[in-house]
């Protein structure tokens, strides 16, 4: 059986390597209205976007779910609410992240229950996403060319 802990050409690459650069990420900014947030999420066909501030700092994460969810009334969804709530109203601020230096041990604990991580700098500045389906590549390319 493939032991991935003994086989360092694995897991010792940094995540910078595999994630997918933050100008290619569909996200939405803190200020941004819940009905910006819908249209960039239903374009975009992601499930979750991370949230930006102006200063491309990594604050959370917001998806559809979390959206309507906002907008559930006693009897009925109020979409009217879309315009007027803002997308720190209703973020996750908790989410599985990791920094540029880690390497893709740290990431498979966390993809294990997440579909991507949010990668960051030192400083908190938001850097791209490494997903679970580049881990499973790489997991893939790395058995096949044992």
């Amino acid at each position: 059986m493939l032991s991935l802990r003994h086989n360092q050409d694995f897991i010792e690459p940094k995540i910078s390597k595999y994630m997918i650069p933050a100008e290619k990420v569909a996200h939405v900014q803190i200020g941004n209205s819940l009905e910006h947030a819908l249209l960039v999420l239903t374009k975009s066909g992601y499930s979750a976007i991370p949230v930006l501030d102006a200063r491309f700092r990594l604050h959370g994460l917001i998806s559809s779910a979390m959206i309507t969810e906002s907008l559930l009334g006693l009897e009925r969804i109020e979409f009217e609410k879309l315009a007027d709530k803002k997308v720190e109203d209703v973020m996750l601020v908790k989410i599985p992240k990791i920094t540029l230096e880690e390497n893709l041990e740290t990431a498979i604990d966390l993809l294990i229950n997440h579909p991507f991580l949010c990668v960051e700098d030192s400083e908190g500045f938001f850097e791209g996403i490494f997903t679970r389906r580049i881990l499973l590549k790489e997991l893939k390319h790395h058995i096949i060319n044992q």
